[in-house]
């Protein structure tokens, strides 16, 4: 088919050509060009021929004009990348001054002037000089508006004027036009400054972005969510925030354990207790888990049945058995709550079980033991060792043959602890 289509435009085309000439044969045309006295006669023909000859030599006399220009331009712009390179590598290092001086000369290049003069705001504050660091996001905010908006915000935020980023912000939140670094920003001058609400708004246009990878955005949704459960004033409102969001939010264990601590804060436990127990039903999460032990109000003696039965599935929980002993504290069970926290213990270390261990020894009249239970929740919580309680051997490593239950997968083969 291609080749009967080429031969149908070659005939064409011979077929025109073959009437362009007996055209112009027969009527050349004629063409008078007067200069002064002096008179140009030619043929049309001859005449545009000319005038493509010449179209030509302007333009190779253009080319060959422009030459210089454009290799002076050529180097400007590879000496401005290598001095932007410079000044971005002396700025990650820390040395500042010289990254304010190379960035200086990168923006004689006008595409460079923007990034120069971001990296050169960063390395101004950096030494201080504050000023000059609002000098410079001015002039980067002619050519990059969003860019400059957003580190403005950021550099406020790293300052702790959280309040004043914030307002900074808030009027391009309003019409959804900022870039996704502001979001960012704006999602966490909000939450800095109890901003819940402003927010949880924030999260759909970040989202649409795409600009996030999935884990990033997760967790940072995961900390508004629990952000605006935790602020709501009443149960209602509560209530209704929670069943506004959707299924895949509800199953985020922040955005759980936080609605299930708020609606028990506010003299509701029920609800929260049923949320997580059927959530756990078929997500495990060990901080849903934490939160279901310190549920405020909440009937203990349930809780306490309901975390044996977990304990069955996941008897080498330490968070488990941390929340067990809690309860066990709560329903002043202190030989029970003992047994779970020894047990957590010689599985794994951890502030918490030492903290509730001491509430158990505080509970049982131990003021002693109970201190020195505090006290090592503290050197773990500031990453030291911790002390043996008196009348105990310490432990010269972590013995665990009796306190780690040995579990199987479906195919009967066994699972090191925590898998």
């Amino acid at each position: 088919m291609r080749y009967w289509l080429a031969g149908l435009l070659l005939v064409a085309a011979m077929l025109a050509a073959a009437v362009g000439y007996h055209w112009l044969a027969s009527d050349p045309g004629y063409v008078l060009v007067r200069l002064g006295n002096t008179n140009y006669e030619t043929t049309a023909v001859v005449a545009f021929i000319a005038l493509l000859l010449l179209w030509g030599l302007v333009g190779v006399a253009w080319r060959l004009a422009r030459w210089p220009l454009r290799l002076w331009f050529r180097r400007v712009r590879k000496k401005s990348r290598e001095r932007l390179a410079n000044g971005l590598v002396a700025l990650a290092e820390g040395r500042y001054l010289r990254a304010e001086k190379e960035l200086a000369r990168a923006t004689q290049y006008r595409e460079l002037r923007a990034p120069a003069m971001l990296a050169t705001a960063r390395a101004a504050l950096a030494l201080g000089e504050t000023a000059r660091a609002e000098a410079a996001l001015d002039e980067a905010a002619e050519t990059a508006p969003g860019a400059a908006l957003a580190l403005r915000a950021r550099l406020k935020r790293e300052r702790g004027e959280v309040a004043e980023a914030y307002r900074l912000l808030s009027t391009e939140a309003r019409t959804t036009t900022l870039v996704p670094a502001a979001w960012v920003e704006y999602i966490e001058a909000a939450l800095a400054t109890g901003e819940a609400e402003a927010a949880m708004n924030a999260l759909a246009p970040l989202a649409r972005t795409q600009a996030l990878s999935a884990p990033t955005f997760a967790a940072l949704e995961a900390r508004v969510l629990a952000a605006a459960l935790a602020a709501q004033r009443s149960a209602d409102g509560l209530n209704e925030q929670w069943a506004a969001l959707s299924r895949a939010q509800r199953r985020v264990p922040a955005a759980l354990a936080a609605y299930a601590r708020r609606i028990a804060e506010l003299g509701h436990p029920l609800p929260g207790m049923s949320e997580i127990e059927a959530h756990l039903r078929k997500d495990w999460s060990e901080p849903v888990v934490q939160a279901y032990a310190e549920l405020t109000g909440a009937d203990t003696g349930a809780r306490l049945r309901q975390a044996e039965g977990w304990l069955r599935q996941h008897p080498n929980s330490v968070v488990l058995l941390v929340a067990l002993g809690r309860l066990c504290v709560a329903g002043r069970l202190w030989g029970k709550a003992r047994e779970y926290l020894e047990r957590s213990l010689a599985i794994s270390e951890t502030a918490a079980s030492w903290e509730v261990l001491g509430d158990c020894h505080s509970g049982e009249g131990s003021q002693t033991l109970a201190e020195h239970c505090y006290r090592n929740a503290l050197r773990l919580a500031r990453n030291e060792a911790s002390e043996p309680l008196p009348g105990t051997a310490p432990r010269l490593g972590l013995d665990t043959k009796a306190a780690v239950i040995e579990q199987r997968s479906e195919h009967g083969v066994p699972r090191l602890p925590g898998f």
